[in-house]
Parts: structure tokens; C-alpha cells; sequence
């Protein structure tokens, strides 16, 4: 791996997508240890603080109302109500300024919003999509996880479909079939991504 100062063009954006249990948080935490100067974006939500969070670092923390009036305003990048009034989306303003100050920044967002971002900035952002080796491994992927009722996991394989059938509209499809080639094959398009 070469230095980051010798060969990488900072301020560019890196969008991760994958349906859950794919492994992609696994993915973007071994390549945010690698020396490429990357910086999560931080989202916003209309969920209260958890525990010790705080507002501008993990979240930026809105009420529903102040939420639906910065989505009038058009003010992000992609959202998502997940349940009633609780929202998640990445703030326009926020990336745009990480950006500036030359930060390479890491978007962890659905399969739609990774679609919608990288169409505002096109050349200037890598789409990857992490995709399971087939919906039966990614059913024993979340059966072994023992986190999940039998309906939240047959939910979310129904979404998983769906997500599936938006693999090719991304620049890269990096099956996690196996974790360390996947975590090399990540590793390799984003640096050569950053370099370019």
C-alpha cells in the first residue's frame, strides 16, 4: 500500500449498498482501517440519542418536524422513513462540506439512495454494491446471527430480492462469498478509485 499523501486525490465519495446480512458493515470497517484518509458521513435522524451519542458525531439529531421540513426544503441527499416519524438521510450540506475540506467520505446507505447520490455526483463517486453468494446463504447469514424472529428475517430476504435486482446499476458488485477476498477486492477498487 503506497502513502496516501504521494498518490490519492482527497474529496471524493465512496457509496456502500447491500442487503442486510451481506456483510458490508464488516467490509467498510476493515477498508475505514486502511491509510486512505476516509471519513464517514454522518447521517441525521429523527430518533432520540442513544446511551453517550452525540449530536454532529455519530448523528446529527433532528425532531420529526425539523426533518420533514429540511426534506421540503430539499436539503438531503436521500432519506428513508424507516417507522412512523423515525427518519434517517444523508444531509447534502454535511457531504458537500466534508468533501471541501478534502475528505474522502463513506456513504453506508440503501440500494435507492445509493442510486440517487451517485446520480448528483457522478464521476466523483464509486457505487459499490455487496452482494451475498445467493439468498439461501444470506437466509443462514441471518438465522446465525440469532437477533431476528423467523418474519423479520422472511421480511428482510423479501427485501433482499428486491435490493438484489439493483446490483447492475452500480459500478462495482463485489460478492461476499468469501470475507478476505471480498475485504482485498473492496480495498483494491477504492484505492485505484481514489488514485484516479
Amino acid at each position: 500500500m503506497t502513502k496516501q499523501s504521494d498518490t490519492i486525490a482527497a474529496g471524493k465519495l465512496l457509496i456502500f449498498s447491500a442487503p442486510s446480512g451481506s456483510g458490508k458493515s464488516t467490509l467498510i470497517n476493515s477498508l475505514m482501517s486502511l491509510p486512505l484518509g476516509l471519513h464517514f458521513s454522518i447521517s441525521a435522524t429523527s430518533r432520540p440519542p442513544r446511551g453517550t451519542e452525540r449530536d454532529g458525531v455519530e448523528y446529527f439529531f433532528l425532531t420529526p418536524d425539523e426533518f420533514r421540513r429540511r426534506i421540503e426544503a430539499g436539503e438531503f441527499l436521500e432519506y428513508e422513513e424507516v417507522y412512523k416519524d423515525r427518519y434517517y438521510g444523508t444531509l447534502r450540506a454535511q457531504v458537500d462540506r466534508q468533501l471541501a475540506q478534502g475528505d474522502n467520505v463513506v456513504c453506508d446507505v440503501d440500494v435507492l439512495g445509493g442510486q440517487r447520490i451517485k446520480q448528483i455526483y457522478g464521476d466523483r463517486a464509486l457505487s459499490l454494491f455487496i452482494q451475498p453468494p445467493s439468498i439461501e446463504a444470506l437466509r443462514r447469514r441471518l438465522e446465525g446471527r440469532g437477533t431476528d424472529s423467523p418474519e423479520v428475517i422472511a421480511d428482510r430476504l423479501a427485501r433482499a430480492e428486491f435490493e438484489l435486482t439493483f446490483a447492475d446499476k452500480f459500478d462495482r458488485v463485489i460478492i461476499n462469498d468469501d470475507l478476505e477476498r471480498a475485504k482485498a477486492e473492496v480495498a483494491a477498487c477504492v484505492e485505484a478509485f481514489l488514485k484516479s
